[in-house]
């Protein structure tokens, strides 16, 4: 798979390409940052609207991807960038997109972080694209795993579990990063066996990720190499900052043995009879 990022000079260079869409994915419901200011051409849309079934906690599939980019002005043959705001809700777009089956995903590396430090220019106006035909394509979700599925396999040789929450939240302190109010799980504590990586580690201050010879080094340094484990499931608390590591692993250094347990700790840390560490 080619490294799916790109640099903000190519997105500078790209603003007026009509093969190119751009979309910013949000934290919150509100478009109240998007209003205030986005990168020229940007299409806004609040994760779950996008990424998630109308309804059912799952994902969207490639027929509901279908309508919804094409409503959008996106079709099958655009270049589409993402940008997250924060950083990781861009890469779980990528991630969702990517099982839904869009073709040509990029993600703009640095996100509005390293646009707006360079200078470069924002506006407050909103895209307007026509409808545009959008056949469903092919989706393949085999990138996800359920949590039978990681409980199965607890202390499976050859399996490692990344767990990359923040310090606390491993060490059972806590289940949400620290100055955020402390929800989303019943439970605090980590899934039995799992290594610790904390996800900022893998990105520069302006939120663009790491050079590869550095992110080597780093996931070297808590045992993941391209030749061992057999398989690598990562999770964090509701798998948005496990997709940022899955897309360092996966499309920055190439492996092909990684998934995402993407219930993660909210769904774990609630479950009855599952097991927990601290």
């Amino acid at each position: 798979m080619d490294n799916p990022l790109v640099t903000t000079e190519w997105l500078a260079a790209h603003l007026d390409d009509p093969k190119v869409r751009i979309a910013e994915i949000s934290q919150l419901p509100e478009r109240d940052t998007y209003r205030e200011g986005h990168i020229p051409g940007a299409i806004w849309f609040f994760w779950k609207d996008i990424c998630w079934h109308d309804t059912d906690r799952e994902f969207v599939s490639p027929e509901k991807l279908a309508a919804r980019f094409g409503a959008a002005g996106i079709g099958p043959d655009h270049t589409l960038v993402l940008y997250g705001d924060p950083v990781q809700y861009g890469t779980y777009a990528y991630w969702a997109f990517t099982m839904a089956g869009h073709k040509d995903l990029r993600l703009l590396d640095g996100t509005r972080t390293k646009w707006t430090r360079e200078g470069r220019p924002l506006t407050k106006d909103i895209p307007r694209f026509a409808a545009v035909d959008y056949p469903p394509p092919s989706g393949d979700a085999s990138m996800r795993l359920g949590r039978e599925a990681v409980r199965a396999g607890l202390g499976k040789p050859g399996r490692m579990l990344l767990d990359v929450r923040s310090p606390e939240e491993y060490a059972g302190e806590r289940v949400m990063e620290l100055g955020k109010f402390d929800h989303g799980a019943e439970r605090a504590g980590r899934i039995p066996g799992a290594v610790h990586l904390y996800f900022k580690n893998l990105l520069n201050d302006d939120d663009s990720f790491k050079s590869s010879a550095e992110l080597d080094r780093i996931f070297r340094r808590v045992g993941v190499t391209k030749k061992s484990p057999d398989e690598v499931v990562v999770y964090c608390r509701l798998s948005h900052r496990a997709t940022l590591t899955w897309v360092a692993l996966t499309r920055i250094l190439g492996l092909e043995n990684v998934r995402i347990y993407d219930g993660s700790w909210t769904e774990w840390g609630s479950i009855v009879g599952f097991p927990v560490e601290r």
